[in-house]
């Protein structure tokens, strides 16, 4: 009897496994659906911090530029500087897409370095950088996903599903296999990296609050600035990659 009641308790006992959750986390019910309301919270701030600065500073060129102008105008050259160099001369429509990617991640990283989110009380868990958690990253990953099977449908049609079988047919598996691959090495290299560095910081300051953890912070927004430019130009990347049809 006692091996019966283990074998039935068992899968009750995995049930209960699937449901545990790593931390607290603060929802909404919207629509009947259940969200998770520190990234929705989180990304509205930084997508506020991007229009806001956007409109302020280039609402109205000027023909000598202020600082801020200068700015826009500096990213703006050099996300098309990217998007040349890996996507070739028909990096043009890209340049928008690419662009707001690496500007989101970027500015994304270092609010989580920058803005005071803990000083915000939540009933649930507490805010971070929107990028601090694995549902942005894999809703980024995904969006540079559709960008690239978009890019290489609409420049080849059907046919641009003959590269799974290039070089030989005996190699199809391997190339599904890659397209699974790269959403997820997107989505968790960039997750990994911004949840370490806030980590590192965390556990630093607790343990020494004075003065060592200042350059592991300054080290955090050079690291965080850097995966945002790898994350952009990855993408550009596997666009051209779509649109070429090379490997």
């Amino acid at each position: 009897m006692n091996g019966i009641s283990c074998s039935i308790n068992a899968p009750n006992g995995l049930y209960d496994i699937s449901g545990v959750e790593v931390g607290q986390h603060f929802y909404w019910q919207i629509g009947g659906f259940q969200v998770h309301a520190q990234v929705l919270i989180t990304s509205w701030v930084v997508i506020a911090i991007l229009l806001g600065s956007a409109l302020i500073d280039v609402r109205n060129p000027q023909t000598i530029p202020t600082a801020g102008q200068n700015f826009f105008e500096y990213v703006l050259e050099f996300i098309r500087d990217v998007s040349k160099t890996q996507i070739g001369e028909e990096y043009g429509p890209w340049v928008p897409f690419i662009g707001t990617m690496f500007l989101f991640i970027f500015v994304s990283n270092w609010s989580g370095a920058l803005l005071p989110w803990k000083i915000i009380q939540l009933p649930h868990g507490e805010l971070a950088a929107p990028t601090n958690d694995i549902n942005t990253t894999v809703a980024l990953a995904l969006l540079t996903s559709v960008a690239y099977f978009y890019a290489g449908l609409s420049k080849k049609g059907l046919g641009y599903f003959s590269k799974y079988i290039q070089p030989t047919p005996i190699l199809l598996p391997i190339n599904i296999l890659e397209d699974f691959t790269k959403p997820l090495s997107l989505s968790f290299r960039l997750f990994g990296n911004i949840l370490a560095d806030e980590l590192v910081v965390v556990v630093l300051v607790s343990l020494v609050p004075s003065v060592v953890p200042i350059p592991v912070m300054f080290l955090g927004l050079f690291t965080s600035g850097i995966q945002a430019l790898i994350f952009a130009t990855l993408a550009a990347a596997y666009i051209g990659e779509s649109m070429e049809g090379h490997h």
